[in-house]
């Protein structure tokens, strides 16, 4: 379920990864220090609004909502879906910022990014209704960037969880606290998914199979909802192209199965489960197939091995290139880490290998990872 090493994730509100192909840098939609910064002169309101999941199959719906109206009656109402949705919304405040979190039991569970409260055992929580309370971080997964914050307050409402992917096309709200704006709801689409952000495997754990929005995400978004046109979530913010890199309204937000997924095993005991294959996969480029003396333009190279891993054991070696799992084509180091995300410790995983002129068949049986 995850990349073979553990690379250091950037602070929050720093470049998570360099995109290879279109050298874009990938920004955490992390947290964001001091206060909002007024408007420019310049700003039309249209930017001046650019802001910024296995358990059950899904949650009581939003206990916050009006009586009157339920998710399903304010399909398509905009402003009743962000009414109905703001208190299960929070704001996390840490030493070092703050980002988003999202109401996931009504006892006071938050669940957020790790990388917003990374360094923290204790947070502030600000609700919707202006309350601010103690959090303490109960259990955090650095693979997924999941975590839990159990805050000072109960009789929270409950938003649904929805396990189930979006549809392509679908419409799509953010909320969350881009910038330190609190509350902040801004609107799009879902653009795509199973995303996973090219150049990411070399920095980073988690940004793989992601949900594609452009539904404008911006820093301190992280950790924050995005949510359908029926009130439910669907997925949590995670990280976004700045407009730097040429990006128009790029945003990325881990699907709401595995947020519950993971959530659900942090619950349990306190850690995520995650299979273990024992490599550090790379880019396969021209001249690294020239310098390996292989004919192959498409593919996965190896690294690093752990000898003592599943890979090790299974006699791959660094320097082979992985050209596909199970059948499916390893096109980039993030395509080999999605696939892993799917597979359990105990799977065995077919690999075809290229290793100099020899086409090889090895299979490997996966573990759990090992805690750093």
């Amino acid at each position: 379920m995850s990349p073979d090493t553990r690379p250091t994730r950037p602070g929050r509100c720093r470049t998570a990864a360099a995109a290879a192909a279109v050298s874009a840098a990938v920004v955490l939609s992390a947290c964001t220090g001091g206060s909002p910064p007024p408007p420019a002169p310049s700003e039309t309101a249209a930017t001046a609004t650019n802001t910024g999941t296995a358990g059950p199959a899904a949650s009581a719906p939003a206990t916050g909502a009006p009586a009157t109206d339920s998710g399903a009656d304010a399909a398509g109402n905009i402003p009743q879906l962000v009414e109905n949705l703001s208190p299960s919304v929070v704001t996390i405040f840490t030493d070092g910022g703050l980002g988003s979190g999202v109401v996931y039991s009504e006892d006071g569970l938050i669940l957020t990014n790790e990388h917003v409260i990374r360094g923290n055992t204790t947070v502030e929580v600000a609700f919707a209704d202006g309350q601010r309370v103690e959090g303490t971080v109960r259990a955090t997964d650095a693979v997924t960037d999941l975590a839990l914050v159990q805050a000072n307050r109960t009789g929270l409402p409950k938003p649904t969880y929805q396990t189930n992917l979006p549809k392509v096309g679908e419409g799509a709200l953010v909320l969350g606290s881009p910038l330190g704006f609190e509350n902040t709801a801004t609107a799009g689409i879902i653009s795509g998914l199973h995303r996973s952000i090219p150049g990411s495997a070399s920095n980073s754990l988690s940004l793989v199979d992601l949900i594609q929005t452009d539904a404008p995400i911006s820093p301190g978004n992280s950790g924050g909802a995005v949510i359908n046109m029926r009130g439910e979530i669907i997925g949590i913010s995670e990280a976004y192209l700045p407009p730097s890199t040429g990006a128009v309204a790029l945003g990325f937000a881990i699907p709401a199965a595995t947020a519950v997924e993971v959530a659900e095993e942090l619950l349990a005991d306190g850690t995520a489960e995650h299979a273990y294959v024992g490599l550090t996969p790379g880019e396969l480029t021209r001249q690294i197939a020239e310098q390996l003396g292989i004919d192959a333009s498409t593919g996965v190279v190896v690294l690093n091995v752990d000898e003592d891993g599943p890979a090790g054991r299974a006699g791959i070696r660094p320097g082979d290139v992985l050209e596909s799992m199970e059948g499916v084509e390893l096109d980039a180091p993030e395509r080999l880490l999605a696939e892993l995300r799917n597979r359990n410790p105990g799977d065995s995983v077919g690999f075809k290998v290229k290793r100099g002129d020899e086409n090889l068949d090895i299979k490997a049986e996966l573990t759990e990872r090992p805690a750093s």
